[in-house]
Formats: C-alpha cells, sequence, structure tokens
C-alpha cells in the first residue's frame, strides 16, 4: 500500500462515517517504542492494511522500509531490533460492541518477523488484524504527516487522539493510563504531575499543533488536590490540511512523473522527489540530464542533480536595462534570503553550542561525584533506559553519548534539581 494517505473521496461503507460513537474499541499500543520503531509500526501497517483479513502473511522490501523510517537502507542490524522491539510490545483493547457487552484483548503487535532475500515478512494476530482493520477501533496515521515528527511522545500523543478527531475529545483518561500510552509508567519522575506536564504533555501537544493536521487542547480533572484524568480536545488544522489529502494519484497522471519512471526511478523515489522539491524543479534537472551525454547511471546522477542544483551555465549577454533592473530585484530579493539564512545558521549553532555545553555540564556533574557514586549513577540510569540500542551507547560511550543528552540531563535534573536552570534561562 502506498505511503500516503487514503483520499476522502475514494472511501466506501463505514470509512465515509462522519462521527464515531465514543463507547467503540480503543486499541492502545505500549509507549515504550522509539520515534524511528513507532514510525515502522505504522508504514508495516499501511503496506499491510488493504489485505488484513484477507492474507495472514504481507511482504515489503526491505531496503525500501528503511528508507521509509529513516534509517540507513542498509542497515539491517537496526531494522532486525526494531522489528524485535514490535514483535515484543503488547497492544490492548477494552471496549463494548454493538450490544453494550464487553471485550478485552492483549496481542503482541507483531506475532512474527522476519528477512530473507532482501524482503521483510511479517504477520498480525488474526484477532490484532480484525481491530486494525476496523476504522471504529484505529486511525491510519497518514506517513506524510507522521515523517515530521521529531519526538516519539509527540507522535504518540498524536496516535492515540486523531482517532476521535470527529468526536471532538477524546474522552476521560486515568492518568495512569496516559503516563502508559507515553511509555513513563514506572517512572518515579514522571508519577510528579509538574514533570509530567512540563516535560511530556506540554511538549508534546505544542509539537502535534505545530506538525499535524489537528490541534489538541488538554483538559485535566482533579480528585482532590491531585490531577486524576485527562482529556484533549480535538479539531482539524486547516493550515495543515492538505497534508491529509494527497495520494499520490494525481502525480501518477503527470508528465514530470512519466518522465522520471521511464528512465528508471522507482514509484516511490519519484512520488518523494515531486513532493521534495516540486515538479518544476524537477523538470529543470531532468532537462539538465537530457543535456548530458554518455551518463552511465541515469537516476543516480539526476540524484546529484536535485541535490547539488545543478545548473546549465548561462551563455554571456548584452547588457539590458530591464534585465540589470531584474537582476538587481533578485539580488536584493538573494540578499534578503541570505540575512534569513544567516539569523537561522546563528539559531542553529546557537542551539549546538547549548547542546554541547549541556553534554559537558553532564560530564562536569558525573565527574564531581565520588568513585562510589559514579558507579551508582551509571548503574541507575541504565536501568531506566529500555532500548538495547539506547544501553550499548551509553555502554560505549558513557556520559559523553550525545545521542541521550535529553535523557542524561533529565536524569541529572532529577538526581541535582536546578542543575541545568542557567542554560534554560540562556535558551529562553
Amino acid at each position: 500500500m502506498d505511503q500516503d494517505s487514503i483520499p476522502h473521496n475514494q472511501l466506501t461503507g463505514p470509512l465515509r462515517r462522519q462521527s464515531v460513537k465514543k463507547h467503540v474499541a480503543a486499541i492502545h499500543i505500549s509507549g515504550k517504542l522509539s520515534l524511528l520503531q513507532r514510525k515502522l509500526s505504522n508504514v508495516l501497517l499501511l503496506n499491510a492494511y488493504d489485505a488484513l483479513i484477507t492474507k495472514q502473511k504481507h511482504q515489503i522490501d526491505a531496503r525500501t522500509l528503511c528508507m521509509m523510517v529513516g534509517y540507513n537502507s542498509n542497515d539491517m542490524e537496526t531494522l532486525k531490533q526494531s522489528l524485535r522491539s514490535l514483535a515484543e510490545t503488547v497492544a490492548e483493547w477494552d471496549m463494548l460492541d454493538a450490544e453494550g457487552k464487553q471485550e478485552w484483548g492483549v496481542s503482541s503487535l507483531l506475532s512474527y518477523a522476519k528477512l530473507k532475500g532482501g524482503i521483510c515478512e511479517y504477520s498480525y494476530s488474526p484477532a490484532l488484524a480484525e481491530k486494525l482493520n476496523d476504522p471504529k477501533v484505529f486511525a491510519l496515521i497518514n506517513l506524510n504527516i507522521q515523517r515530521r515528527f521529531t519526538s516519539g511522545h509527540a507522535l504518540a500523543l498524536y496516535e492515540n487522539c486523531y482517532r476521535f478527531v470527529r468526536t471532538g475529545s477524546t474522552g476521560w483518561w486515568p492518568i495512569d493510563l496516559f503516563r502508559r500510552l507515553m511509555g513513563v509508567e514506572g517512572s518515579a519522575y514522571y508519577e510528579s504531575f509538574k514533570h509530567l506536564n512540563a516535560k511530556i504533555i506540554k511538549p508534546a501537544v505544542t509539537e502535534v499543533n505545530k506538525t499535524s493536521n489537528i490541534l489538541l487542547e488538554p483538559e485535566f480533572k482533579k480528585m482532590g488536590r491531585q490531577v486524576a484524568e485527562i482529556r484533549f480536545l480535538i479539531k482539524e488544522n486547516p493550515q495543515l490540511a492538505m497534508l491529509d489529502i494527497d495520494d499520490g494519484g494525481a502525480v501518477r497522471q503527470g508528465a514530470v512523473y512519466k518522465r522520471l519512471v521511464s528512465i528508471g526511478v522507482s514509484d516511490r523515489l519519484a512520488r518523494q522527489w515531486i513532493a521534495e522539491h516540486g515538479e518544476d524543479y524537477v523538470l529543470e534537472k531532468l532537462s539538465y540530464l537530457d543535456g548530458r551525454k554518455g551518463v552511465g547511471s541515469p537516476v543516480r546522477y539526476l540524484s546529484a542533480a536535485l541535490r547539488e542544483d545543478y545548473r546549465e551555465k548561462a551563455a554571456p549577454a548584452k547588457p539590458d536595462p530591464e534585465v540589470i533592473e531584474a537582476a538587481a530585484e533578485r539580488k536584493a530579493a538573494a540578499d534578503a534570503a541570505a540575512q534569513r539564512a544567516a539569523t537561522q545558521d546563528a539559531t542553529r549553532d546557537r542551539a549546538r553550542r547549548l547542546r554541547a555545553a549541556r553534554l559537558e555540564r553532564i560530564r562536569d556533574l558525573a565527574a564531581s561525584r565520588t568513585p562510589t557514586q559514579r558507579d551508582a549513577d551509571k548503574r541507575l540510569f541504565l536501568s531506566r533506559l529500555e532500548d538495547d540500542l539506547d544501553r550499548a551507547e551509553f555502554t560505549r560511550l558513557g556520559w559523553g553519548a550525545a545521542l541521550l543528552a535529553g535523557e542524561m540531563a533529565e536524569f541529572w535534573e532529577e538526581l541535582i534539581p536546578g542543575a541545568f536552570e542557567d542554560m534554560i534561562a540562556e535558551a529562553v
């Protein structure tokens, strides 16, 4: 199945319903998946969706799968680890059926997966496949939207809220359930609602509202002085609604797409290039390719032309007042763009410096501890890491593991409150 979402005007039957009763099933997937593992789960589901009920086994090219979720196309070890995690992840549902009878069920997210001959084969349990196939129970996540997410917590929140968009609210969730959906149950740090709200809820809501086709507003219900339940009010985000309607059909009818396919570009890559660069830019590079003789690999050459913006050298021309004026306008526009780029670069450089300073602070904090405390600190932090790859990264690099900077900063902030307050003030 294509990675794009299903267009509304092609939906039939139950998929065209404008509202969903609030008591229908809700499938909750354990939140303890990394961002890439969560994206992988969605790609596999979209690939299998048309045949969830009719076929027990599904297949997808392994390198294509890696590319779609952001792995290096040759990184089979990471893919194996992620598939293993999905097979160990629990999907749970608790629902009332049409007759008001309670149904509870649990299943591994994948019943099995294997890699052989460059093909990834996988399967869902029959009970879970039935639930995933029912649009009243589980909402398909558009990959155009999911690839914009940079936070696993934000994507998890989006997945669990999106299916309620037509009802306008998730309904009330016990706060313990919410912690489980976000993958932070069992964490003493997030037992504090203050920490949960500051580090999980607020950042995740901000990213969903900025990134996706829905807007969320959290509401809280207290029992005494404690927050006991949470719900999210949901409405469509009109500014990003276009992300949810591209089915690739119109692209495939275009002349640019057909020219790409004619030189050996795959369907998926052709649509990706057109989506990223626009038809005019791709057509410009195709014309550039036409002028090159003896190119051994047109697809590879075109990829470089798109990436590096290859251009023909302009022939000398006589000065023309209108041309000069237009050039001056372009230069002014280019200067303004350069200024904006310089501002963006300065912002990125400042962010990099802050990240480097935070890592240095973490190393200083660790070094200030006694040898006994340092050993205990490392063991305690390792025990909080769920992902085997994260554990291996920390074992290899210790407090210099830049990929775990966020988790390490969170650990030290909990251990030594206020350890990064001056950096937070500087970032603001």
